[in-house]
C-alpha cells in the first residue's frame, strides 16, 4: 500500500477485516468511497453508527431487532404454537425468504462446540426451554446447520426437549453435509421443510 495517504490505508485495513474481503476488494471499496460525494460517505458512516446504536437482540426470540421485540414476534398473524429453532439471525432471513414457515423463531446464537469451549450454557437453550414450559408451543422444528456442531446441537436439543411434551421435527437435509442455511437456495430449503421428520 505504498504511495497511499495514511487515511486511505487505514480505511483499506478496516475493510479488510470484513469476512470475505481481501486487500484488493478493500482497496476497491476505499477508492469507490473516495470518488463519491461527501454526502454519500456521510450517509454510510451514519448508517453504520445507527446500526451499532440501535440494533439489539429480540427479548423473545434473539433475532435482530431495533426494538424490544422483532417484527416477527410482534406479528399477531404468525402461528404461535409452531417454533423454528435456528443457530443465527441470518438463518431466519433465509427461511423467511422461502415464505413457507408461518410460525415463530428461536435463535440460539451459536451451536455447541466443545472444542471451542461452547456448551449449552453459552447458547440460548435455557430461554428455549423456558418458552416451551410457559405453554402454547405445540411443535418445534430444528433447522440447524448440517455441520458437526449443528448435528451435536440438534441431538442435545432432541434429548432435552422431548420430555417437555412438544412434537419435535428436524428439517430434511437434501443439503450437503457441512452446508450453512444462509447459503442454501430457496428450492433446497423448501424441500427440506417439506420433508421434515418427527424425532
Amino acid at each position: 500500500m505504498k504511495g497511499l495517504p495514511n487515511s486511505m490505508r487505514a480505511l483499506i485495513v478496516e475493510f479488510s477485516k470484513m469476512p470475505g474481503i481481501g486487500p484488493k476488494s478493500a482497496q476497491r471499496f476505499a477508492f469507490f468511497i473516495l470518488k463519491r460525494p461527501i454526502a454519500e460517505a456521510k450517509k454510510l458512516s451514519e448508517a453504520i453508527i445507527k446500526l451499532k446504536n440501535t440494533v439489539q437482540f429480540c427479548k423473545m426470540c434473539n433475532n435482530l431487532s431495533d426494538s424490544e421485540l422483532c417484527d416477527i414476534c410482534k406479528n399477531e398473524t404468525r402461528e404461535r404454537a409452531s417454533l423454528c429453532v435456528v443457530e443465527k439471525p441470518n438463518d431466519v432471513i433465509s427461511i423467511e425468504k422461502m415464505g413457507q414457515f408461518k410460525g415463530l423463531y428461536h435463535v440460539l446464537l451459536g451451536a455447541l462446540s466443545p472444542l471451542d469451549g461452547i456448551g449449552p450454557e453459552d447458547l440460548k437453550i435455557h430461554d428455549l426451554i423456558d418458552r416451551i414450559k410457559r405453554g402454547g408451543i405445540e411443535e418445534v422444528t430444528l433447522a440447524l446447520d448440517s455441520s458437526t456442531e449443528g448435528e451435536a446441537t440438534a441431538l442435545y436439543l432432541i434429548h432435552t426437549l422431548k420430555p417437555l411434551g412438544v412434537k419435535l421435527f428436524r428439517i430434511a437435509y437434501g443439503m450437503p453435509v457441512g452446508a450453512n442455511l444462509e447459503y442454501a437456495d430457496q428450492a433446497t430449503l423448501h424441500k427440506a421443510f417439506e420433508g421434515r421428520n418427527e424425532v
